[in-house]
């Protein structure tokens, strides 16, 4: 659909055809030159946008690199339909998670093409949590989350559904579905992994994988997953109701299903970015822990009062740039807070004065609702 548009299509193509390469390079002058492109796209197409750098003094014709690009705080995506496109032409919108008082506003990310999204995504899940599945190989999925059908504006269910139907092996499924933890469903999964020693990928939200530990629990079962078994885990690490920390699940996951801390992979990501990040631990397993960042994004931590760049290990707000938003806004401002690390960085909360949200959270509620 962006093929209206011969400019956008062509900055859609210069991306896609980025996330396709196989080696993840950094290229600078390759980055400088899509973003400033993308910065003069956007500040011609997005009214509000274009207001929001006026009003700070920056224009395409004095931003010379992409560090200056105005970032927008993730909030605004609650007030203001950020998009660079003619809205009649949206086509799919995902939107953030309901976890404030009922009636509050909800973040969205409109799009009027999956084609930008689906390749940053696909990408980037190869690479942080299948990096040794060997082209055209297929792994059992095992997914804590609703499928696309029962939430459509989901960011995380579509990324799901989408690598499930590229790599899924026959019997990946979706563990929850009519807001309920199907129980019999994923003993069968993790039964049938165990005895048959087939690599398994189970794939969920923190709190989701809590539901299910817990139902473990419950039940005093415990598995001894095969070695290739890998968990990606996302959302956070608190819920509605108590706080869990990282140590805490993952040697809960260790102790029930068998699988290392090492093998567990968190992901980072928002519906209002087109890219998430991942762990190094599968890809990188000897260096330190810490998200990478695909090469088509940027990430920087920024002092939260003044908003300069800080050192690395210095605890300040987390900035992202990212290409992968073609028919939204590059460059964003989130409420987390992180630090540099190591040619990566590290998520180490929200900021205390922002109001909770996440999909970790939402399942968490739902879960706990479904209870009898």
């Amino acid at each position: 659909m962006s093929g209206a548009d011969p400019e956008r299509a062509e900055l859609d193509a210069a991306v896609i055809a980025w996330a396709r390469e196989p080696s993840w390079t950094r290229d600078e002058a390759r980055f400088d030159a899509l973003a400033l492109a993308l910065f003069a796209f956007q500040f011609a197409r997005c009214a509000p946008y274009r207001r929001f750098c006026e009003m700070r003094g920056r224009t395409p014709a004095d931003v010379r690199r992409w560090q200056d690009v105005p970032a927008v705080p993730t909030g605004a995506f609650k007030e203001l339909a950020l998009t660079s496109f003619a809205r009649e032409r949206t086509a799919h919108v995902f939107r953030t998670s309901g976890t404030a008082a009922s009636g509050a506003a909800r973040g969205a990310l409109l799009l009027d093409t999956l084609d930008v999204y689906e390749a940053s995504l696909r990408a980037s899940f190869a690479r942080g949590v299948l990096p040794e599945l060997a082209p055209g190989a297929r792994i059992s999925l095992q997914v804590l989350a609703p499928s696309s059908r029962e939430a459509p504006d989901s960011s995380l269910s579509h990324m799901f559904d989408t690598v499930m139907r590229d790599v899924g092996s026959l019997g990946s499924a979706n563990w929850i579905a009519g807001g309920a933890l199907d129980a019999p469903l994923a003993l069968r999964a993790l039964e049938t992994a165990e005895r048959s020693g087939a690599p398994i990928a189970i794939c969920g939200t923190a709190f989701a994988l809590v539901h299910l530990l817990e139902e473990l629990d419950q039940r005093g079962r415990r598995f001894a997953l095969p070695r290739s078994a890998r968990v990606m885990e996302t959302g956070g690490f608190k819920g509605r109701s108590r706080a869990l920390s990282r140590d805490e699940l993952y040697a809960w996951i260790e102790d029930r299903l068998g699988v290392p801390p090492a093998r567990v992979v968190n992901q980072y990501g928002m519906t209002e970015l087109g890219s998430q990040f991942y762990d190094s631990v599968l890809g990188d397993p000897e260096a330190q822990r810490r998200k990478l960042a695909p090469p088509w994004t940027r990430v920087r931590i920024l002092d939260p009062a003044s908003g300069a760049p800080l050192a690395d290990g210095e605890l300040g707000r987390i900035a992202v740039f990212d290409l992968a938003n073609t028919g939204s806004v590059c460059a964003l401002e989130t409420a987390d807070l992180g630090r540099a690390l190591d040619g990566g960085f590290e998520v180490v909360g929200r900021d205390p004065e922002a109001e909770e949200r996440g999909c970790s959270i939402a399942a968490d509620a739902l879960l706990a609702d479904a209870r009898p």
